[in-house]
C-alpha cells in the first residue's frame, strides 16, 4: 500500500511538473529529465503516461528513450559509478579501472547491485582528460585514478566494505 502512494506522488509531481509548461509541444526531453529524476528511471507505464500527458506517439517517447544514453529503462542505484572509457582514459588503464570495480562490487558495466546500492556504467568522455582516468559517482569526480584506489573510492559510499580506516586518495 505505501508503494502504491508512494508511485502515485511521483506520478502526480511529474504530471503537476507537465502541467506547469507554458508549451508542452517540443517538451518531451525535458519531460523525461524530470520524469528519471522523479523515478529515477523510465519504465515503460512513465513513458506511456508522458504519452499520453504530451499527446506525443509512445512510439515517439519509446524512440527518444533509447535514442539518448542518459535515459535508463532499468532501475539505477543510489550511487551511480561511470567511468570514462575515451582515449587517454583507456590508454591510462580505464579498462582496468572497470575490471577492478567490476570485481569489487561482483557486477558487470551496465549492471545494478542486488541490494540497489551500485550501478556501473563506462562513459565515452568526460571532458577531463588531463585527469585521466576519471571515475564519476552521482556529481562527484574522481581523477587519476589506480587501481588501489577503488577500494578507498567505494569506502566513501558503503559502510560494508573492509578496511573502512583506509583514507580517499586526494584526488
Amino acid at each position: 500500500m505505501l508503494q502504491k502512494s508512494l508511485n502515485k506522488e511521483k506520478f502526480d509531481e511529474l504530471e503537476d511538473f507537465i502541467n506547469s509548461l507554458e508549451n508542452k509541444k517540443g517538451a518531451l526531453i525535458e519531460v523525461l529529465h524530470k520524469a528519471q529524476h522523479v523515478f529515477g528511471y523510465l519504465p515503460k507505464d512513465v513513458q506511456l503516461f508522458i504519452s499520453k500527458k504530451l499527446n506525443v506517439p509512445s512510439s515517439k517517447v519509446f524512440g527518444v528513450v533509447s535514442f539518448y544514453s542518459y535515459f535508463t529503462t532499468k532501475p539505477r542505484g543510489k550511487y551511480v559509478i561511470n567511468i570514462c572509457l575515451g582515449t587517454v582514459c583507456f590508454v591510462k588503464g580505464a579498462d582496468k579501472i572497470m575490471e577492478k570495480f567490476e570485481q569489487r562490487l561482483n557486477i558487470k558495466c551496465g549492471e545494478t547491485t542486488p541490494d540497489g546500492k551500485f550501478t556501473l556504467e563506462g562513459l565515452r568522455c568526460v571532458g577531463a582528460c588531463g585527469l585521466a582516468p576519471v571515475v564519476v559517482i552521482n556529481e562527484k569526480v574522481y581523477g587519476k585514478v589506480t587501481l588501489d584506489d577503488v577500494k578507498k573510492i567505494l569506502s566513501n559510499y558503503n559502510d560494508e566494505v573492509e578496511d573502512k580506516e583506509l583514507a580517499p586518495s586526494s584526488i
